[in-house]
């Protein structure tokens, strides 16, 4: 790790000295993934004898990973993110927190931002000061150009996702996996979710939603505050402004590949014509996803037409579980298809806990935790489900979501990439002087 000095080095190889000499036991794997497997079969199937070194880069190189895990005891790890979800906190807070604290012996302490530009901000404002020990972040919940900034910025820790156990779980050459937004990953940081963006509405109200981009625009002219979208930079209302530009443009293709600005001043101002011919019908831009959930659940309680736009495909099902929506809310996707992305958990150039750092992230993304989610958030997992043991994916197959949630036979023939980051960040630019600004 560029920076680090030789006092640090030393002080940081005593220290893992003493853990070699005290570490006799190895922790572990967890329970699930061992069902059905005989003695040494999980180690083999990682490409692990449990000694050897896990392969990760300095300062963990040449460590095992009883090692890694050893040193990763007694630490604290600050995972920044977004906390809009309720349920998503609970599950962090809950069930990550207290296997993290049963298995490894580390504390979770969950730091809310509004959005990423915080993380980033802070992170690279440490890179620039020199700041290359203890920095404030350990963790942060990622994707697209933040993920490319911090990359760019050297401010992450890596290569090691690949190398870590439960980066055996994952295809590491299925583009949705290895990029990130067209970026390349590069093993700086390892998937927490898949996410496509559906739309909610009450079945009762609204008992024939619309099928396509073009119904769903005049859905909105038809029913004058029965749908908004958050403002971007909000990682929803951009999205669903590149779905509108997608639309506009006449497919995804033209914003594929490296960003192109003769292109994107070609086709961008029909996207504008479009969204500022929706607004006077769009109820006031929210500023945060958690307002356009209170004004939906507004909207089901007075039983007025309404639709909402989300990229967490369990949401309605997890709030219906919580009686928060009627039992009447169900999702579509549109025939014409909706984007998709995976997220990730990175970790810091700096982080100070940095082994738990890279335990904590393992586990997140462990078949373990993914199962868990799934369940729990009726998550959309980007493991793949044929590198797993049979006994495991017997358990992903028995799980049986409810009938708000699409299946991924209906979601992954309509989802649409991602462009690249220049392209996000040009679209959003683009809004706010085009749309928010007229």
């Amino acid at each position: 790790m560029n920076g680090f000095p030789l006092f640090f080095f030393s002080c940081f190889a005593f220290f893992l000295g003493l853990v070699r000499a005290q570490a006799e036991t190895p922790m572990p794997a967890p329970d699930p993934l061992r069902r059905g497997l005989p003695p040494g079969a999980l180690e083999l199937l990682l490409g692990d004898d449990g000694g050897g070194s896990q392969g990760l880069a300095a300062p963990l190189a040449g460590l095992s990973w009883e090692e890694i895990t050893a040193a990763a005891d007694g630490q604290s790890v600050k995972l920044w993110m977004w906390c809009g979800s309720a349920p998503i906190n609970s599950w962090v807070n809950g069930w990550l927190a207290g296997q993290l604290s049963e298995r490894y012996g580390i504390s979770l302490v969950q730091s809310c931002v509004a959005g990423p530009d915080e993380f980033v901000q802070q992170i690279l404002g440490e890179r620039a000061a020199g700041t290359d020990q203890n920095g404030a972040v350990d963790l942060v919940w990622v994707n697209g150009p933040s993920f490319r900034s911090l990359k760019t910025g050297a401010g992450l820790y890596g290569p090691w996702s690949e190398a870590a156990p439960s980066g055996a779980y994952y295809d590491w050459n299925n583009p949705s996996i290895a990029y990130d937004f067209g970026f390349p990953v590069d093993g700086y940081e390892i998937p927490f979710g898949a996410a496509q963006q559906v739309f909610e509405f009450d079945s009762a109200v609204v008992p024939e939603p619309p099928t396509t981009m073009a119904e769903l625009l005049q859905w909105i002219r038809d029913n004058p505050g029965g749908f908004t979208y958050p403002a971007p930079p909000d990682f929803t209302g951009s999205a669903f402004v590149r779905l509108t530009c997608y639309h506009a443009a006449g497919g995804y293709q033209a914003f594929q590949g490296a960003f192109d600005q003769a292109v994107f001043d070609e086709n961008s101002p029909a996207c504008w014509a479009l969204l500022n011919e929706i607004e006077p019908s769009l109820a006031p831009y929210p500023d945060t996803q958690g307002a356009d959930i209170e004004r939906f659940k507004a909207s089901l309680a007075a039983r007025t037409p309404a639709i909402r736009v989300t990229y967490q495909v369990g949401n309605a099902q997890t709030r219906i579980d919580n009686a928060e929506y009627p039992e009447s809310v169900r999702t579509f996707v549109l025939d014409d298809g909706t984007i998709g992305n995976t997220s990730y958990i990175a970790v810091a150039y700096n982080a100070p806990s940095l082994p738990a750092a890279v335990v904590t992230a393992d586990l997140i993304a462990s078949p373990d935790a993914q199962l868990e989610a799934v369940r729990d958030l009726n998550w959309l997992t980007p493991l793949d489900l044929d590198r797993l043991p049979a006994p495991v994916q017997a358990e992903f197959a028995a799980i049986s979501p409810g009938p708000a949630v699409l299946s991924p036979a209906v979601l992954n023939p309509r989802r649409l990439p991602e462009p690249q980051a220049d392209w996000v960040n040009a679209f959003e630019a683009g809004w706010e002087a085009n749309v928010q600004g007229q």
